[in-house]
């Protein structure tokens, strides 16, 4: 018999009383406001505690999504409104009874311009109920209300701040650590994670004094951890935002006042233009700012200033096919673009000879063609990133390397394979959350979800432990450490000794710089 029973339970958190929802053990709360709503003059400001309310907030729908536009290649519920006041959390947990959970925070993908934690593929129900834990995913502002860095046009009575996105993330772990115990949650055990730029914004939160403390665990998914502006790369992005607005930067205040739309058309124009100009390069992202990014992060690991908590990073086998089938040029998929990647980065690192940049192509002997010029994109882009950051933090703490090469029977004749975000629904347990979804046209639903389930026992073992092995007696999973052993999650995983040993050899410890 399928299960009907429902819940509603009533939480008290630091503002105000939400009343969860749910079926069997598993109770969802939706939409809580962990922020004041970031419009008029707050808009470009750090996240504000939000302002308390009085009698029960319905917690039965998802907040509205940051602004960003709807037609972007990730299909968005047409449901859900789009509005500033965005900044709400989601929670899943198992109906309280005393126990202190493990806590899950989400910070979904997107390239920092698009994306929403009420994405059917990220629903926390399946994670919680199998893991026993607490499931929370996080809207934050993104796009140019979230990433472009305006400070250098402010003034003492008109502040813009940096990063604004990262600090919204802040907040929100902020708001699990004072609130989550009321749901369940240890506020002493919480494990946060994300995919792609949620990904790299862990990785980034891991190299950020503001975020010391507030989680104890990380796991980074396909992290483009290299993707981080300098000042400089960062003003020059913010003056050509205020050209496609029609403002100088003495009038940049009036953003502040424009159409929040206008604002969202202009960041789509930028963010198309940025990669065409410089492939491998993103319109948005975060900042080397001196405060809440002191440094590049992937530096940071490597100097030993990251947080010393047990980290999960890997990537997947075929990162990059997806991208030849968007209409971005935000990844190089072909041999004049990539060769276009690499003049920039000559120009903005002098000190990187051209010899070596000679090595790094010639080892991709089909460059010519779309799948050597795929294979440099998702080795440049998430790979190398993933391998720097574990070689740096697994001498510091607990550190366990992945590389996700499963994929479905119709996914391989595509030729997309193990693609960029395709281990979503295997994290989540969530398959079939897109319209039409071909996924299991050809088959495969049965392997899939197996792999799945290993997936998330693994990551639920890890927020629990510290330690990702799995719970059901399938391959133990090494740290990594001077031997490299990686686990390639197939069908079967398999612990494979160094299996980047050519990788790192052709691009070496030095990181290039993919920003």
């Amino acid at each position: 018999m399928p299960d009907v029973t429902r819940t509603s339970l009533v939480i008290a958190t630091r503002d105000g009383e939400v009343r969860g929802h749910g079926r069997g053990d598993v109770v969802s709360w939706k939409g809580i406001p962990y922020a004041a709503p970031p419009v008029g003059p707050l808009r470009f400001r750090a996240p504000r505690p939000p302002e308390p309310w009085t009698g029960i907030l319905d917690g039965a729908s998802f907040g509205a999504m940051a602004p960003q536009g709807r037609d972007g290649p990730v299909p968005m519920d047409p449901s859900i409104p789009i509005d500033e006041d965005c900044l709400t959390l989601n929670v899943w947990a198992p109906t309280p009874d005393g126990v202190r959970r493990p806590v899950m925070v989400w910070l979904h993908g997107g390239a920092y311009v698009l994306g929403s934690s009420a994405q059917r593929i990220y629903n926390g129900r399946n994670l919680s109920h199998l893991g026993d834990v607490v499931v929370v995913t996080v809207n934050y502002r993104v796009g140019a209300l979230g990433w472009l860095d305006l400070s250098s046009f402010g003034t003492d009575d008109d502040i813009f701040e940096t990063n604004i996105g990262l600090r919204d993330q802040i907040f929100a772990l902020t708001w699990v650590r004072e609130n989550i115990d009321a749901f369940g949650g240890d506020s002493a055990n919480v494990t946060v994670f994300g995919e792609s730029s949620g990904g790299a914004s862990v990785t980034t939160l891991m190299t950020s004094p503001a975020a010391k403390g507030l989680f104890h665990k990380a796991i980074a998914q396909s992290a483009p951890a290299t993707s981080v502006y300098g000042p400089e790369r960062a003003r020059v992005a913010a003056e050509r935002f205020l050209e496609l607005v029609d403002l100088t930067p003495e009038r940049a205040g009036e953003l502040r006042t424009m159409p929040v739309q206008r604002l969202v058309d202009a960041a789509e124009k930028l963010v198309y233009e940025v990669p065409e100009k410089v492939p491998g390069t993103l319109g948005f992202a975060p900042v080397v700012d001196g405060d809440v990014v002191p440094r590049y992060p992937v530096a940071a690991f490597q100097k030993g200033f990251a947080h010393d908590v047990p980290l999960i990073i890997g990537s997947n086998h075929d990162e990059a096919s997806v991208f030849r089938l968007m209409k971005s040029p935000l990844m190089p998929v072909t041999s004049d673009t990539v060769s276009t990647m690499f003049e920039a980065i000559a120009v903005d690192h002098p000190d990187l000879s051209p010899a070596r940049i000679a090595d790094i192509l010639s080892a991709y002997p089909d460059l010519p063609k779309s799948a050597g010029a795929l294979a440099l994109s998702r080795d440049a882009g998430f790979r190398m990133p993933s391998l720097w950051i574990a070689e740096a933090h697994c001498r510091r703490a607990p550190t366990f390397v992945y590389r996700f090469d499963h994929a479905t029977p119709v996914l391989r004749a595509a030729r997309i394979g193990a693609g960029h975000a395709t281990e979503l629904p295997y994290v989540f347990g969530n398959f079939g959350t897109f319209d039409r979804d071909p996924t299991f046209w050809l088959g495969g639903r049965k392997a899939a979800q197996q792999v799945s389930r290993r997936i998330q026992r693994r990551w639920v073992a890890f927020a629990w432990h510290g330690v990702p092995a799995a719970l059901d007696g399938s391959k133990h999973w090494a740290p990594y450490d001077e031997r490299r052993r990686t686990l390639v999650i197939d069908g079967r995983d398999a612990l494979v000794e160094d299996p980047d040993r050519e990788l790192r050899e052709i691009w070496g410890e030095k990181v290039l710089g993919f920003s």
